[in-house]
Order: C-alpha cells, then structure tokens, then sequence
C-alpha cells in the first residue's frame, strides 16, 4: 500500500466529514475555516453548493471501492456513461491520492478525445475543487496551453500526451494517468494504451485508470490481465422507440421528427446524431428555413451544428436555458459532448456513421458509411435519462458490432510509425498493441519513410527523421517545411503547411451563394495552383488583421472565408516558426512572388510530395497517378477545377490529398514540371514505379534530356552554408 493511505476506513471517513460538511454553507471548528487542501485557502460556499451536485451522482457510490484500489493495485478500468461523473470525479479522486503522498511520484493527467471536452471539464472541474484554472487544475489542447507549475491535475487531449513522451518517455511527471474515453479507440489512445504497459513495468508507483463508457469487451480485459473493474451504476436510459427506417432514408426521417416533435409542444432539447458534416450542415439550413413557417405560439427552433473535433458551441451549466428549442446537429463520435445539456430530453439516432478507411495500396481514404456499435447505441440512449425519449431510425432487429473497432487498423500509420522510432530512442523499445496494425499498412508506412530519409540503413531513425519528429506534422509536410530551409522558402513553405494542417479556410454557403463565393475566392488564386494561392489568402488576413478601420470578421464574411480556420492557422503557423528556431533551423525572409522563390517553392513541395504526382493522360482533365495508377479529376473547388481543358489545365501537378470513394478528386493541386519532378524524387523511388506511358515520358527526359537537365539544374542557395550540417542532406538525391 501506498506511503500515506490508510485503506478504505480512511475514505469513508473522508466521505462522511464531506458529507457533513456538504449541509453547511461554510464548514467551522471553533473559528478557523475548514482550508482547501489543493491550495491552502476557506473553502468558499459554491464548493458546498457543487458537492451535494456531486455526491448524487452514480460514481460516488464507488468512491471507497475505487480509492482502495487505487491505493493496492496498478491498473483499474472504470465503466460508466457520461451522466455518471466518471470524467470529472475520477480525476480529482486521484489528486486527493497524490497528495496524500505529497505528490512523491507526480501529479495527475486525464487525456480526452476531444478538444473542446477537454476545455469544458477543466472548466468544470476547478469550480468544483474551488480552485483557480490554470493554477491547481489546467489543460492542454493543441495550440493551447492553460497551467502552472502549480498544477497538480491537467486535463488533456490524447495526441497532447503522446507529443510530451518525446520529452519525457517514461512520464515521470505523472503519479496518475487516466485514459478517458478507452472505447473510442482512437490511434493515440491506442498507441498510449500500449506504451503504458511497458512503462508501468519500469514504474511500479505508477497508477493507471481506464475510463470506458460501457462494460469494456474481451478484447480490452484481456489485454490487462487481472485487473480490476469498477461497474458504475448509471442511470437509465431513456425509452428507445425503434422507427424500421432505411438507411437510405434516415436524413429525411430525423427532420420530420424534429419538425413533430416541435409541433407536439412537449418540452426539451434535442440531439441528432448523422453520418456526415455534409448532412449536418444541410439539416441545419433546412431546419433554419424550416423555422420560418413555425407559428410564434410554438417557440423558437435553434438548430446548432456541432461538428466533430469542432465543438465551441455547446453551453456549460449553470447558463439560462430552456427561452428556445435548441436541435443539438452532429455525428460520432461525440457521445460524450452534451454531458452539459440539462436540458436535452429527446436523441434521434441515425444508427450509422462515417469512417474514413485508409487504403495502404493507393495511399487514400476510402469513406465508408457503417452501423455504430453497441457501445455507441446505448450511450446516446443514456443521453437523456429515464424521462426522454430515443428515436432509432432502424429496425429493433439490426445487427450492431458489439465494440467500436480501432481507428488504427484503418488510418495511416506513417505518423504513428515515426513517433514509435522516435521512442525506441527514448528506451522504449515496443509497443504491446491492444489490437496489432495491419502488416501491409506498417510496410508501406516504412516504406515512406525510406523514401523521406528518414531511416538509416539499419531502420533506425536518420538525423533527418529525428527533426522530422519534432514538428506536429504528416511526415510528408514536416520533411518539406525541412527542405525549405534549403531552398530558402522557409517563410512561404511554413504558410502552407499551417494552412493545410488547419481546417479549410473556405466556407461552402448556400447554393444561392455559391457563384458569389466563387468569384470572392477567385481574387485570391495564383497562376501556379492551389499551394500559393493559399499563401495568398494568409497574407490578405494578416494585412487586413493590422489594418486599423477594418473588421476581420466582417472581411472574412464579405469573402466567404472562415475566421476560426484562419485564426488556427495562425497559431500552427506561429507554433511551427518557433520549433524551426527552438532547433535552429534558418527562417528566411518573406520573398513571395519572385520567380526564384515560386521554383524553390515547389521544390520543397516536391521533396516531400513526390508520391504524389499525377499528369493529364488525355488533356481533358483525366489525371493519372503514377504511385498507384488510379485516374482521378481535380476537385471543383480547385483554381483548376473551374477551368475546361481548352483554357489550358496543367499536365503535371502535385496534389495535397486523394479522396477515392467520395468523389475521386485530387485536391489542393499545383503545377510541376517533369524536370522538377525527376530533380527531386529519390531515384530507388521512381525506379519502383510501376510501369506506364508516363513514367515512360519521364524516363525518356532523364535518357536524353540529360545535359538540358543539368544545365536547368539551379545551383544551391547561398544561405545553405548557415544551415547545421544535419539538414544538408534534406533534399533526396
């Protein structure tokens, strides 16, 4: 047993004096105060008020059982929906551990799936503790960093952590480690589940506590032998009326039951759950238009689109509610964002969800549409409680998978792969994987990595792919933004990349709107595609950014652009510029427009994007990849895709990303030519090509445009000589 916890008698009487105190508006021994513990200071009357709150809900039932085990054993799984608590109680019962030891072994993390949630239960949490946020409890989401040194338990997303192991690979910093939110199985979640088990063997005061939304499946328990399980009670759910639906017509069913539930005058909010964001975005304005016909006596309909990874719209308790019925729009997976609803009474389940399904062999992602699990099913029942209702838009009867399956044996591992070479320096030499990643896609995700150098010889990590993982970036983009600082683009490549990394700053309006939003966008396009034209965008923003009598938002409004997508790509672009300069890498001065700087542009480009070229086989528009042999069309919202082949498409471009069953267009596309191309791909690369007119054409220009090749061939930038000597090697010979 841990140095300082006295077992279960302690914590029942812990849970007895609060409870005690929880009936008074301030808690007195004589005439001192009761102190909070976490920061030395009376506790204030709201922290009584938010005990009561607290103790009522299911997880405290738990409480002794859990603060025994923790104190006893190494690993606990927690399973409970949302309502229960687990996400905000949980966390703080661990802080109440640790400093029972005087944080001898570290302070406590809780990762989340989710940006927004992570905020949100932050927020909540140090309200309850009666604490200052950012001081005893804080968080940290990508772009945003909100502690102290006073910090003794963080909230943060799940990727967050992983990028802190780099630093810190055995997570000394940490007496307490809760992975919330286990079934979502996402691949950084997964890669820390496995990563953990190695750790905890090298860290025998290390506690660990996994937090499920459902009873977890065999595959989890098996993966953690003997350890122990808390079932919270949760409450009930809520009456389940299953409608027999077709998949093909769930869209149209969920609005009619909005529009009827409207118009039955019961009271309420409500959440539906769709595929898509396209479907999200569509209901909203169908329901906006909806809202007009309503009669005033019924009350306001408030359609609010909750996109995934997104969130920022939802309220956090205690705000005035219930003036209008709110219609909560969104997809999976955000089961676990309205635990601040208290208002929501009614769930609409579509009962699918779209994945995205990475093909190794063509190096894209197919989108899928498929059932949600079981798992999923019942926490959106558990949404409302026993006095809601769940519409089901499919039959009783439909065969549900019974776990969520992992995203990592359907994403592309390359990243992945990077970061556990860059552990195996760390001292951690595997990763005890719950479920083992595909083999092909591992093959191809080292296969890439080959080609980007940034392997030795031995599969080891190469000096260029030790920076490489240094910056939160696809592998492909971090190896360009490092060949920039060959070509001197530095300051031009780092706008790319951030704008690329960041959502897309164009917004899709209305179909009225749309040529509108076409001719704005078409201000900004550059002659050489898509990459510069979003360095323009970039530029327009910071420039009416610092002009004094020019609303921001507005100039965004007026020219169909998003504010937040820009405003975050300020961020990653300002995040980016401060690692080149942390690792002394060069930044060069802004040179944009030059005809020197648009071919060093694509040079840097290229060597990260060689993979992914394509030519115009029949000069109509029908591009042929030469990785994998697939045609595709340049997507419609490209500078090139409102062109027809007689105003001159380009025959060889560079494309960003490849989406294949959606609607099989390349996207965010610039214009190459062969030469480059030739310059810049590895040779063992282009040799394993497969065979096509194409590479033929390129074959031809290396055999007999030999001498025109070098003599094109630019010599290298005089600032190479103050680049460190492991980035001279950045561009692939």
């Amino acid at each position: 047993m841990a140095q300082g916890i006295t077992g279960e008698k302690y914590w029942e009487d812990r849970v007895a004096f609060e409870t005690e105190g929880a009936g008074k508006e301030v808690v007195e021994y004589g005439d001192v105060l009761e102190l909070n513990r976490f920061d030395g200071l009376p506790y204030s009357s709201r922290y009584y008020t938010l005990l009561k709150e607290r103790m009522d809900l299911p997880v405290w039932k738990a409480r002794c059982d859990f603060m025994d085990k923790l104190a006893n054993r190494q690993f606990i799984i927690v399973s409970g929906t949302a309502r229960t608590g687990r996400s905000s109680q949980i966390p703080q019962w661990c802080a109440e551990f640790c400093l029972s030891v005087q944080y001898q072994n570290g302070m406590v993390v809780c990762t989340q799936v989710h940006r927004q949630h992570t905020v949100d239960l932050a927020l909540r949490v140090a309200d309850e503790m009666d604490v200052n946020i950012g001081h005893e409890v804080g968080y940290s989401i990508p772009l945003e960093t909100c502690c102290s040194g006073d910090t003794v338990l963080r909230y943060c997303t799940d990727d967050m952590l992983l990028r802190e192991m780099m630093s810190d690979p055995m997570l000394e910093h940490y007496g307490v480690i809760v992975i919330d939110q286990a079934h979502e199985r996402t691949v950084s979640t997964d890669v820390l589940l496995g990563l953990l088990k190695d750790i905890a063997l090298q860290r025998p005061e290390l506690r660990v506590v996994l937090l499920t939304a459902t009873h977890p499946g065999p595959t989890l328990l098996g993966h953690y032998r003997n350890v122990p399980l808390i079932q919270l009670e949760g409450v009930c759910s809520a009456e389940a009326v299953y409608t027999g639906t077709s998949h093909k017509d769930y869209f149209c069913s969920a609005l009619r039951l909005v529009l009827e539930i409207h118009h039955s005058q019961e009271e309420g909010d409500i959440v539906v759950f769709l595929a898509t964001t396209q479907e999200i975005d569509l209901a909203r304005d169908i329901l906006l238009r909806e809202e007009a016909n309503i009669p005033p006596h019924l009350g306001e309909l408030l359609p609010i689109s909750v996109h995934p990874g997104l969130g920022g719209t939802l309220p956090m308790p205690g705000e005035e509610e219930g003036r209008c019925r709110r219609v909560f729009l969104t997809s999976s997976p955000n089961e676990d964002l309205f635990w601040a609803v208290h208002m929501l009474n009614f769930v609409i389940d579509a009962g699918v969800q779209k994945r995205n399904v990475y093909n190794p062999r063509i190096r894209a992602n197919s989108v899928a549409i498929q059932p949600i699990s079981r798992i999923q099913a019942e926490s959106r029942k558990q949404l409302v409680g026993p006095t809601g209702k769940s519409f089901c838009l499919y039959p009783e009867d439909t065969p549900l998978p019974s776990e969520t399956r992992p995203h990592i044996l359907e994403s592309d591992i390359t990243s992945t792969v990077l970061f556990l070479k860059r552990m195996d320096i760390g001292g951690l030499g595997r990763c005890d994987f719950i479920d083992r990643p595909d083999p092909e896609g591992l093959m191809q995700a080292l296969e890439e990595l080959d080609y980007l150098a940034a392997l030795d010889d031995d599969g080891n990590l190469s000096e260029i792919g030790i920076i490489m993982s240094e910056f939160p970036l696809e592998p492909q983009m971090a190896k360009t933004l490092l060949a920039s600082c060959e070509f001197d683009c530095v300051n031009e490549v780092v706008t790319i990349a951030a704008m690329l990394t960041a959502p897309s700053c164009f917004l899709v309006p209305s179909r009225e709107l749309r040529l509108e939003a076409s001719q704005c966008h078409l201000k900004f396009q550059h002659p050489e595609g898509d990459h510069f034209t979003l360095i323009n965008i970039y530029k327009a923003f910071k420039q009416n950014q610092h002009e004094p009598f020019v609303s921001v938002e507005k100039w965004c409004q007026d020219y169909f652009l998003s504010l937040s997508a820009l405003q975050t790509a300020d961020a990653i672009r300002s995040e980016l510029t401060d690692i080149l300069r942390r690792i002394e890498l060069p930044v060069s001065m802004p040179s944009f427009g030059s005809k020197g700087n648009t071919l060093n542009i694509k040079r840097a480009l290229l060597a990260g994007f060689f993979m992914q070229v394509a030519r115009d086989v029949d000069s109509s528009g029908n591009y042929f990849m030469l990785t994998h042999k697939h045609v595709a069309q340049i997507h419609p919202f490209s500078a090139y895709g409102t062109k027809t082949p007689k105003l001159g498409l380009p025959e060889w471009v560079l494309f960003h990303q490849y989406s294949f069953s959606e609607d099989n267009c390349i996207r965010t596309v610039s214009h190459i030519s062969p030469e480059e191309f030739i310059q810049m791909a590895p040779q063992y690369f282009f040799f394993n090509l497969p065979p096509s007119e194409s590479k033929d054409i390129l074959q031809n220009i290396l055999d007999n445009g030999a001498e025109h090749y070098k003599a094109k061939k630019i010599q290298k930038s005089p600032s190479l000589e103050s680049i460190p000597e492991v980035t001279a090697s950045c561009v692939i010979q």
